[in-house]
């Protein structure tokens, strides 16, 4: 039964609004999108922790641009990117969560990520929290040092995890440790995690990351700019 909209005026804005998953529909775009939701970042940062050139990186972050999926904001002649809203964060989070719960393989993918082994149990956001209101908890973000500036939860220390090593006398012997870091498709947890209880200090990993606790309204601390 025909709507009474002119086929010509449907099918523009069908067209129109097909950018946006045709801008997503790339992994390497999806990936950007991933480290923009940690912080704002130049193109050259991006092509450097995406493992791609920076002219690639250029065309890839262009793409996200004109869906309005992404702004960049100049500094002389540098460009820096970020996501041009919570609502782009909330559609990746989208993607992320259809995509585990209807791919086949899916889980087994994730299970190569995160191998576990003998490890606790990551947590989620709401043990984390149960956690840090009994006290007694150090929480690491392990994230680059810029992504944490950019914004961190409340209390977090910020111990990259490729500083970890020198500095993991700095934490207290008595004490649970929990690391996190930019999500659930980020290992740095988990090396963080497998180093310090090689060391016989107990601890554990956020089964999410920052811009998840972020996107749940819970508390944060930083400054994005």
């Amino acid at each position: 039964m025909n709507d009474g909209v002119p086929e010509p005026l449907k099918r523009r804005i069908y067209e129109r609004l097909a950018h946006v998953p045709k801008a997503l529909a790339s992994a390497r775009r999806l990936e950007l999108v991933d480290l923009l939701a940690q912080a704002e970042k130049s193109v050259e940062t991006l092509a450097r922790e995406s493992g791609q050139s920076v002219a690639n990186a250029s065309q890839h972050l262009q793409q996200l641009r004109r869906a309005g999926l992404v702004e960049v904001r100049r500094d002389r002649t540098y460009g820096y990117y970020r996501l041009a809203g919570d609502d782009v964060l909330r559609l990746w989070q989208a993607v992320r969560a259809l995509g585990e719960a209807r791919l086949a393989d899916m889980d087994r993918l994730l299970d190569e990520l995160h191998p576990g082994g003998g490890e606790p149990a990551p947590l989620t956001m709401d043990e984390l929290r149960d956690h840090l209101a009994r006290g007694g908890t150090v929480l690491l973000d392990v994230r680059p040092s810029d992504e944490y500036h950019a914004g961190h939860i409340p209390g977090a220390l910020s111990v990259p995890v490729d500083e970890l090593p020198e500095r993991i006398h700095e934490l207290p012997d008595d004490a649970e440790v929990v690391a996190y870091c930019r999500g659930p498709y980020c290992v740095f947890s988990d090396e963080a995690v497998a180093l310090l209880r090689a060391h016989g200090i107990p601890a554990a990993r956020l089964q999410e990351g920052f811009p998840d606790w972020r996107a749940a309204g819970l508390p944060t601390e930083g400054s994005p700019a």
